[in-house]
């Protein structure tokens, strides 16, 4: 797949069609900045059809509501969905007429719609139409008109692609498609028809690589927004969020979720001999297996068709997709046919939801091509798919309840309108928060009942035919998206939004932090949670998300639960760029049940592992697979998913900690370093002696300037000695700074001068942020802790040396990669560092660790970057 020219055309065709459509819209008396009388007959001189003035005024409608540049991107994507499905159609054969649209036989750009025009079969085709056009050669309009009339046509077959176009997408469909240089002559020159055809390697997949990198300059701006502090809205969401999952990483997920239900109840070699990235059970203990044996007994129940498998963030569908072709393995393994298979998974096995319409377009349009490579004429069935777009409920005129439900008698209608009114109060703002949002079980048979029918003999006195049937459509869509959050189902697999609390918007905020408290922090962590509340008892939730839920504080709650009320039957960590993000990843699958000594199947994949976008070997063996028990998290402060640690290890973590015999912490944040911090060099000579070793020589000799540790590069032992503060009058003016800048703290300075009263003592210092390991050095009094270079400080010196001896030790490094595998070593790492004090060894500790000590500053203070510097040594 030449995922250059998917890329190239995607981002291309985005403004393209952006810009075709604004000026199509400019043409009808429309533009961002003015807009001519909604009920005009004639625009510059020309008169609109009746048609024209319909479909014009829905334009406008929708630009009042929405925005102008809204309804532009809206319309442009609706096009850009349909040319790539109608591409894919016509490669494949899958479009019921046989004749292209975008291309002819040889793939030249030259449509065979066109030449073959009076061959076409359509209902609503206008015959005299075709032949006029033809007749007068005007073949951009007969190509427009067509290209219209075919997409209707396909309306009966995939109506979530293709909507009827008789509003506003029709009128601002852009002119001149068959020039040169056109959205539709580059999808056919520019991207290779063998990437579309699925019998030349070609998959479905395409649409999805197409719908990611159509998002690349929206994604752009949403973070380039996030910079300067503005808030993702709900609009941004998806293009904020959407990563496109790698094929590998989707199969590894569906394989040991989904494949995993089927043959642990139903044990088949052959049937696992298909799946690559399968990982079969670790060997348990007894007690382990006879739970396991219970839990299987329970699989071997299930028929193909009891198996619902939901992806509540499905995007473009690429994990549905997969999943169809596992259940169709499943369901032929038992004897059905392709064909009964088809339908079945339509009908009871896959769900889905997204917040992004287009999404969902794209999610549905794969799925149902999937199924047609299954099924030749299953799109003439019209079975309908369990995927759905999510759909709010604001602005839906609960008055109006009381006009449906005409068939049902009087206490079931009632019931019914009770329960709707629940239903619409919990999918209030769905939008804004997606498949997390929880809905009751409500009686689902009653609900689509209820909306069936309406009275239109009183309904149409109140309230003109669109409105009512409008308000029924939402309520249909509301019930069918419903029912689908308030299922239970065997597998959850999704690849969820990334999303940090900082960055939400005040609702999405506010919604996470009062539903997801253990799991606030980000909105995938929210979604694990959510996933584990979809699965059934002993059902599998696989995710792939950010891997800071195994090892940061703040998802310490979120583990914790886990841990004692899920098992991890399998984790895939995956390091920087093996998703192609600069950041750490892990495919977590939860089993929804807890057992103790359960022994988890873990794995590290490394970038070099990578060849061809997939690993060249699976599971990469050597040191990077375990297979343990999650207890021996639990032993460790914090419960880190360490599996890479062994019992013997992890029984350190028994030892009393740091925190038990020192203070570690933060220290003082100016608000303004570039007002209040200098390197000290900079300051006036006669401000400073040569060197201050004590906090009172330091108030003598510096006045207003004293040692700031902030961290810097790797060292260890002793240095990094380069800022100095401006502390004149006890900090006077970073701390008046402070209370203007944060006017709530009044005099309680809180978090920016945080433990005062540790300043100017001895201790040790450390860089917080470093890319592998970070190095321990001893400073003496006269210094300020601050944020990047924090502290451990005692009154005992000769502590103060041994513990800087113990933490430059190797079996720290390790310690640390236990408690902190990320680049950050704050200090509620370093106070959980397990600290065992040899009082035979002490003195020998010390004298090893002063001579180190030594030897550093003596390498420090043979630069002029030192204060201390004299001479250079060679001199």
């Amino acid at each position: 797949m030449d995922k250059n020219a998917i890329k190239k055309y995607a981002i291309w065709a985005r403004n393209e069609l952006i810009a075709r459509i604004a000026q199509k819209a400019l043409r009808y008396g429309i533009s961002k900045d003015s807009i001519v009388d909604a009920y005009a007959d004639s625009i510059d001189g020309v008169l609109l059809s009746a048609v024209e003035k319909r479909q014009r005024q829905a334009l406008i409608a929708q630009i009042e509501a929405k925005g102008f540049e809204q309804v532009v991107e809206e319309v442009a994507y609706t096009w850009f969905n349909r040319f790539c499905a109608l591409r894919f159609m016509e490669v494949n054969g899958y479009l019921p007429s046989n004749i292209r649209v975008l291309s002819d036989e040889g793939n030249d750009f030259k449509p065979e719609i066109l030449t073959k025009a009076i061959e076409l079969d359509f209902e609503s085709l206008d015959m005299e139409t075709v032949y006029s056009l033809k007749e007068a050669n005007k073949d951009e309009e007969l190509y427009r008109y067509l290209l219209i009339v075919q997409c209707n046509e396909l309306n009966k077959i995939l109506p979530h692609m293709f909507q009827k176009l008789e509003d506003y997408s029709e009128l601002l469909l852009p002119d001149n498609l068959l020039r040169e240089g056109s959205v539709v002559e580059q999808l056919v020159t520019t991207i290779p028809q063998e990437d579309f055809d699925i019998n030349k390697g070609g998959q479905v997949e395409i649409i999805g690589w197409l719908y990611q990198y159509y998002n690349t300059e929206p994604k752009a701006e949403t973070f380039a927004l996030l910079k300067k502090n503005v808030k993702i809205t709900k609009e941004r969401i998806p293009s904020a969020t959407q990563l496109f999952t790698p094929d590998w990483i989707v199969r590894y997920m569906v394989e040991n979720s989904l494949g995993r239900i089927w043959v642990e109840g139903h044990p088949n070699d052959e049937l696992k001999g298909n799946w690559k990235y399968y990982l079969d059970e670790a060997k348990q203990e007894e007690v382990v297996e006879a739970e396991l044996a219970k839990i299987r007994a329970e699989y071997a129940n299930l028929n193909p068709k009891d198996i619902k498998v939901i992806d509540p963030c499905m995007g473009s569908g690429h994990i549905l997709v997969y999943a169809f072709d596992v259940l169709m393995q499943i369901y032929t393994s038992v004897g059905y046919t392709e064909k009964e298979a088809a339908i079945s998974i339509l009908e009871n096995n896959l769900y889905g939801l997204d917040i992004d319409e287009r999404a969902f377009q794209l999610a549905y349009f794969a799925v149902m091509m999937k199924a047609r490579q299954y099924h030749k004429f299953i799109l003439k069935k019209q079975v309908q798919c369990k995927i759905h777009p999510i759909v709010e409920s604001n602005g839906i005129n609960v008055e109006q309840l009381d006009y449906f439900g005409v068939q049902l008698d009087e206490y079931s209608k009632n019931a019914a309108i009770t329960q709707m009114q629940g239903l619409i109060s919990q999918m209030h703002d769905a939008k804004e928060y997606g498949s997390i949002i929880t809905v009751d079980n409500y009686d689902w048979e009653l609900l689509h009942l209820f909306v069936e029918e309406f009275d239109a003999s009183n309904g149409f006195n109140l309230f003109n035919a669109s409105g009512i049937e409008e308000t029924q459509q939402r309520l249909k869509e509301l019930v069918a998206v419903g029912e689908v959050l308030a299922k239970k189902y065997e597998v959850v697999v999704t690849n969820p939004p990334y999303m940090g609390a900082s960055n939400m918007g005040s609702k999405l905020a506010e919604f996470v932090k009062r539903n997801f408290p253990n799991t606030k922090s980000d909105l995938f962590a929210c979604f694990i949670e959510k996933g584990n509340d979809f699965a059934i008892a002993n059902g599998f939730n696989c995710m792939v998300t950010m891997q800071s839920w195994m090892f940061l504080s703040s998802f310490e709650l979120m583990r914790n639960n886990i841990l004692a009320s899920k098992s991890i039957c399998n984790l895939m960590h995956m390091e920087n760029m093996v998703m192609g993000i600069a950041f750490g990843t892990a495919v977590s699958n939860f089993r929804n049940t807890s057992m103790r000594s359960y022994k988890g199947t873990y794995n590290l994949i490394k970038l070099a592992d990578i060849v061809e976008e997939e690993p060249f070997e699976f599971p990469v063996v050597q040191n990077r697979f375990a297979q343990v028990s999650s207890e021996n998290f639990s032993k460790i402060p914090g419960s880190p998913i360490a599996y890479w640690v062994s019992e013997q290890f992890a029984s350190i973590f028994e030892q009393p900690s740091l925190k038990n015999i020192a203070f570690a912490g933060i220290g003082m944040r100016t608000g303004d370093n570039e007002r209040f911090l200098r390197l000290w060099h900079e300051v006036i000579r006669n401000k400073m002696k040569t060197s201050c070793t004590s906090a009172k020589d330091t108030i003598e000799c510096m006045v207003k300037w004293v040692p700031y540790n902030k961290g810097g590069n790797f060292r260890r032992w002793y240095g990094n000695n380069e800022f100095i503060v401006n502390w004149e009058n006890n900090g006077y003016e970073i701390k008046e700074n402070t209370k203007k800048v944060y006017p709530k703290l009044g005099d309680n300075l809180g978090w920016k001068i945080t433990n005062e009263q540790h300043y100017f003592k001895p201790g040790i210092t450390w860089t917080v942020i470093s890319s592998k390991y970070t190095g321990f050095r001893r400073y003496y009094e006269g210094a300020i802790i601050s944020n990047s270079g924090q502290s451990i400080i005692s009154d005992d010196n000769g502590l103060l040396d041994y513990l800087t001896g113990l933490l430059n030790t190797k079996i720290i490094i390790d310690v640390l990669s236990i408690l902190s595998p990320t680049i950050g070593f704050e200090s509620g790492y370093i106070n959980k560092i397990p600290i065992i004090i040899n009082n035979d060894a002490f003195f020998r500790v010390t004298y090893i660790t002063n001579q180190c000590i030594k030897t550093s500053k003596s390498d420090w203070d043979s630069f002029e970057t030192s204060w201390d510097f004299k001479k250079h040594p060679l001199i």
